[in-house]
């Protein structure tokens, strides 16, 4: 669950007081940032380049800025315009030690939550056709995606601070409602590396907007040339934990449920069952990427016999460990407005 400090604007002296240390810690992790980066453009660090174009679809802020679903929908539409599309991941909070993993094929689902990341699980889903392969070092992951699948492009899911592969293309998304938080680095903040970083994004997408205008004069300043779209999500699906057909979203209309989830931003997902009418009654809430167990979900009925979660949290839990309660899975689909402009830039650069 993400810390409200984390985008609190307008800070009193004794929060700024209590926080100083953090200040310290903050500054050093943007110094190493900004080296790391530093020493990648500068040629100064290993990278290897590609016989296949490489996009990467990243963030500035942690979490909740929707780069996966981007990245799904990226590989899906460049499929249907007849690329040779590969996604790949790092995988975070995976269990599995091989170097390479497929988890899909684009026809088979190979891995699992456990073994591959709950990530890449998404994207298997969301991206049908493509193929997703996972693996801390993402050079060799993409050597695989060209012996095995012959990839003509290759999409980085969360690429914008891993600098050992080259690019073709960085797309950096953002959420409109979050913006840049308090525009302090971690642990302060919600940023991952320093805003100049920015000057390195040929892309810039806000999912939700828009910003809010002091950030959004900070991204016109940091980036002036990058291509600037918007996208939105939208709640697409509604389906039993258990599976099954589909439900329809209306019957969510005057209910009272529970949300289990564990997402960066959990007020977002809340935000979309009240706005389909449900009456949010209890939280069941975890940290970001959490691996779920079966003492997570005692008593769930206890407390609501009615619970909705994510597609994200839905690949990790086994449907008995709910017990009597009735879960339900939201799905949550990106629109691109303006989609075929973003998808012809996108084309003319990799040309």
């Amino acid at each position: 669950m993400r810390l409200a400090w984390l985008e609190e604007r307008d800070e009193s002296l004794g929060r700024r007081l209590a926080l100083a240390p953090l200040d310290v810690v903050s500054w050093i992790y943007g110094a190493g940032a900004l080296a790391h980066r530093h020493l990648a453009a500068r040629g100064l660090t290993p990278r290897r380049r590609l016989a296949a174009h490489v996009v990467s679809v990243g963030n500035l802020v942690v979490g909740g800025t929707a780069k996966t679903p981007l990245a799904a929908w990226l590989a899906s539409q460049l499929r249907r315009r007849g690329r040779k599309v590969v996604l790949v991941s790092r995988g975070y909070g995976r269990a599995g030690t091989a170097p390479v993993e497929v988890v899909s094929d684009g026809c088979t689902l190979y891995g699992s939550a456990q073994s591959a990341g709950d990530e890449p699980m998404l994207l298997a889903a969301q991206a049908r056709g493509v193929p997703v392969l996972v693996g801390r070092d993402r050079a060799l992951v993409g050597l695989r995606a060209l012996a095995a699948f012959d990839a003509e492009v290759i999409i980085l899911d969360d690429g914008f601070q891993h600098h050992r592969l080259c690019r073709d293309v960085d797309i950096v998304s953002f959420d409109g409602r979050l913006g840049l938080g308090n525009r302090r680095i971690l642990p302060r903040g919600p940023l991952r590396e320093p805003l100049r970083a920015l000057a390195r994004a040929d892309a810039i997408g806000v999912v939700d907007g828009p910003l809010p205008e002091e950030d959004e004069r900070v991204l016109r300043l940091r980036a002036p040339s990058a291509f600037r779209f918007t996208a939105r999500r939208r709640p697409s699906a509604l389906r039993a934990l258990a599976g099954g057909a589909r439900l329809p979203l209306e019957s969510l209309a005057g209910q009272s449920v529970g949300l289990l989830a564990g997402v960066a931003q959990p007020r977002s997902v809340r935000r979309t069952l009240e706005a389909l009418g449900a009456r949010v009654v209890a939280e069941r809430l975890f940290r970001d990427h959490h691996r779920y167990r079966a003492t997570d979900l005692e008593g769930l009925a206890r407390t609501a016999p009615h619970w909705v979660t994510t597609e994200k949290d839905a690949v990790k839990i086994v449907p008995s460990w709910t017990g009597a309660a009735r879960v339900e899975v939201l799905g949550i689909e990106l629109t691109v407005e303006e989609p075929r402009s973003l998808l012809d830039w996108l084309e003319s650069r990799l040309r």
